[in-house]
């Protein structure tokens, strides 16, 4: 196993994109949208740096308090029979299981939240 590549407690999600020819990567477990790309690895490390410092300056600069990732080791325990359901749904819009529940709560339902 991997360990993902992380920033100032920010964990980046990376994947190539064949359309653009480089490496892309948003932030992830977090709302605010924080997008970066690169043509190398070290690239991408240094994009998501930056992108994640200039996050954390603009949130500075407007006095506001940056959103913080959730808990390294924090879990969501759902049935097994769910978790499929979930992990079909999100394999459907090739997005990954944590990808997808995060983009569902955000959906507006009616209610806040989930």
């Amino acid at each position: 196993m991997s360990k993902p590549m992380t920033h100032k407690g920010y964990c980046a999600k990376i994947e190539y994109s064949e359309e653009r020819g480089c490496l892309v990567g948003c932030v992830s477990d977090i709302q605010y949208d924080i997008n970066f790309q690169g043509e190398s690895v070290e690239k991408i490390r240094q994009a998501f740096e930056k992108a994640v410092d200039d996050y954390l300056a603009g949130c500075a600069a407007r006095n506001e308090e940056p959103e913080k990732p959730s808990e390294p080791h924090s879990v969501v325990r759902v049935s097994t029979t769910l978790h499929r359901v979930i992990a079909i749904a999100a394999r459907k819009e090739n997005k990954s299981v944590n990808a997808w529940l995060a983009e569902a709560c955000k959906k507006p339902n009616g209610k806040e939240g989930c």
